[in-house]
């Protein structure tokens, strides 16, 4: 698994169930069950359960009282519910960076721009996307505001899961978003302000739509594969 010493037991094994859920190795609906993640892992129950709660904190699975933890169903709604707040948090996060004024973002961006070229250009998917997310990353250290910094890291696993289903869909999806990050990276390193914040929402909004219609495309196949096997 690779656990960092830095982390939590729980933490660790959060992440790595995250991982599985994200991937679409772990599919929605599907149970989790506690002992044979703790056999698997060598760990015990508890840690487990401990993850388990770090995992329905970020909106991966779902824990009922008698069925236990279940992967979470991706639905239009939530998926509309969940970029709608991002819109939110994102916004007032970049905001805070740029009436900040903190230097050395702009050589940061730049950088970071240059990383996911890198992925784009070897088509490594899993890194693109990670390295997406470290773009966004970059605003904490300069936004200087724990709390915002906390509930969009809680948020990061879902949009993760969102982006590989977008990334999975096309092969034109990763330099779609490669292009809109290079414009925003511009905006930011100009501290433009208005047309920075315009350029995220619309990202996030296009974002949300490629989510969607992914999400569509899969439930028609599962339908149609249901019906067929009906018959």
């Amino acid at each position: 698994m690779g656990f960092r010493a830095k982390d939590s037991l729980a933490e660790q094994i959060a992440q790595h169930l995250a991982e599985q859920i994200v991937r679409g190795d772990l599919l929605e609906g599907e149970r989790i069950q506690e002992l044979r993640i703790a056999k698997e892992l060598k760990v015990s129950r508890g840690s487990v359960r401990e993850a388990l709660l770090l995992l329905e904190q970020r909106h991966l699975i779902e824990i009922y009282a008698r069925r236990g933890a279940i992967v979470s169903e991706l639905t239009v709604q939530h998926v509309r519910a969940l970029y709608e707040l991002f819109a939110l948090l994102i916004g007032r996060l970049l905001q805070h960076v740029l009436r900040r004024g903190q230097t050395g973002a702009r050589e940061a961006w730049q950088l970071q721009l240059q990383r996911l070229r890198e992925a784009l250009s070897v088509g490594d998917q899993e890194v693109f996307a990670a390295e997406v997310f470290a773009f966004v990353r970059l605003s904490y250290r300069w936004a200087d505001n724990s709390y915002l910094e906390d509930v969009v890291e809680d948020l990061e696993p879902a949009l993760r899961r969102c982006t590989f289903l977008v990334l999975h869909s096309g092969p034109r999806a990763a330099e779609a978003l490669y292009e809109g990050l290079r414009q925003l990276g511009e905006l930011l390193a100009r501290g433009d302000e208005a047309p920075a914040l315009q350029r995220a929402e619309e990202m996030v909004q296009e974002q949300c739509e490629q989510v969607v219609d992914a999400l569509l495309r899969i439930k028609q196949v599962e339908l149609a594969w249901a019906q067929r096997h009906r018959r």
